[in-house]
């Protein structure tokens, strides 16, 4: 992937995962550029098709574009930042991510958005006013 191209994905995303909305400035892990559709499902590189992410939500999204969702336990697509509006799938209820449709429970189930860790993490930022 070439140095430009990276440079647009950031942009476009500003910063932000696009998966938990976590800004990259706020952990010392690098943020990765996900292949939306995975490579080995035949997704290209192309702009159209990367998102930035952060370590966590990349690790656990791996070349997954699909999960079960818990309330109807029918198989459900993941998000993709691309094509689906945030806003239409998730919503803050404090440091917890609440998905509104099954794509957005799936989403937060696969990439274990509201795990301990990243609820304390969020909640942390929040005391300190620098997380919504």
């Amino acid at each position: 992937m070439d140095v430009r191209l990276q440079e647009q994905v950031w942009d476009r995303a500003r910063d932000l995962c696009e998966y938990c909305r976590f800004l990259a400035h706020f952990t010392r892990v690098p943020f990765q550029i996900d292949h939306i559709i995975a490579e080995k499902h035949d997704g290209p590189t192309t702009l159209e098709n990367l998102a930035l992410s952060c370590f966590f939500c990349n690790s656990y999204k791996g070349p997954n574009i699909a999960g079960i969702d818990p309330q109807t336990g029918e198989l459900t697509r993941l998000f993709h930042p691309r094509r689906d509006r945030w806003q239409e799938h998730f919503r803050w209820d404090g440091p917890a991510l609440l998905g509104l449709t099954a794509v957005g429970r799936v989403t937060i189930r696969v990439l274990c958005i509201n795990s301990v860790d990243a609820i304390a993490i969020r909640q942390s930022l929040m005391a300190e006013g620098v997380f919504r």
